[in-house]
Order: C-alpha cells, then sequence, then structure tokens
C-alpha cells in the first residue's frame, strides 16, 4: 500500500490522465443507448404488459429462436419501419440483439423518432440463452 501511494505522488500526471480517461469511458457508456435491463426484468415487464421486445437481429437469426412476443425489426431496416412501432408508445420497448453489441444504436434512433421509455436486453439473446430462458423457435 505504502508502495501504491508513493507511486501516486510520484506519477500524478499518469494517475490524473488515468483517472480522467476512466471518469471519460464511465461518462460515454452511460450515455451510449439507454438503460440495460436484466433478462428477469424483461420476463417481469412482458408478463405485466408493461413493455415489448424488439428483436433487431436479421430474419435467419431471428427464426432460430426468438422471444416470445418479439417483434423483428432487423436495425438495417429500423428507420424505415419505425412507424409499425406507433401503437407501443405507452409501453416500455427492449431491444434486443444478438449479443448487445448493436442494441445502443436502435436505442438512438427510436429515442430520435420521439420513443422515451427504451431499454437494451443486457448481454442481447446470448445472455437470454445463457440463463436458460425459452426461445421460440418457427
Amino acid at each position: 500500500m505504502d508502495r501504491l501511494i508513493e507511486f501516486i505522488f510520484n506519477h500524478y500526471i499518469l494517475v490524473s490522465l488515468f483517472v480522467a480517461f476512466l471518469l471519460a469511458i464511465l461518462v460515454l457508456e452511460s450515455r451510449r443507448g439507454g438503460s440495460k435491463v436484466s433478462a428477469q426484468e424483461v420476463i417481469r415487464l412482458i408478463n405485466g404488459d408493461q413493455a415489448v421486445v424488439l428483436d433487431i437481429r436479421d430474419r435467419k437469426d431471428y427464426g432460430e429462436g426468438r422471444i416470445t412476443g418479439a417483434i423483428n425489426i432487423p436495425l438495417n431496416s429500423l428507420k424505415s419501419r419505425v412507424a409499425e412501432l406507433s401503437k407501443y408508445k405507452d409501453k416500455q420497448i427492449i431491444v434486443a440483439d444478438k449479443m448487445g453489441q448493436h442494441s445502443a444504436m436502435a436505442v438512438k434512433q427510436l429515442n430520435a423518432e420521439g420513443f422515451t421509455n427504451v431499454a437494451r436486453l443486457n448481454g442481447g439473446i446470448t445472455d437470454w440463452k445463457a440463463s436458460n430462458l425459452p426461445l421460440v423457435k418457427k
């Protein structure tokens, strides 16, 4: 512990830069694309009829397994098909993708279109499967 304190005092510029970058990353990540919800929270919201799941994966991945009641609009056609979601403006929209990587872009697009209650499924469908939760297959 004494060596750490000594390092901080001897290299205060490096430590300051590290802390600044760390804070910047945290701020950018928090603004990245809305809040994240866990798979368990999604189940609670769906069962209470308070949310709808928007699956932004392509048709092939969607056909391999989807969350019950999910609406499939691939990310690349979301902007042109956003009107299909207008009847769900009073509910929370939960965006699900394969691994949680692209859902932030969809959340930003939906926010720009006037949807205010949008969240991302933390970890995407991969996390859903890892939690041993059911998927509907065609």
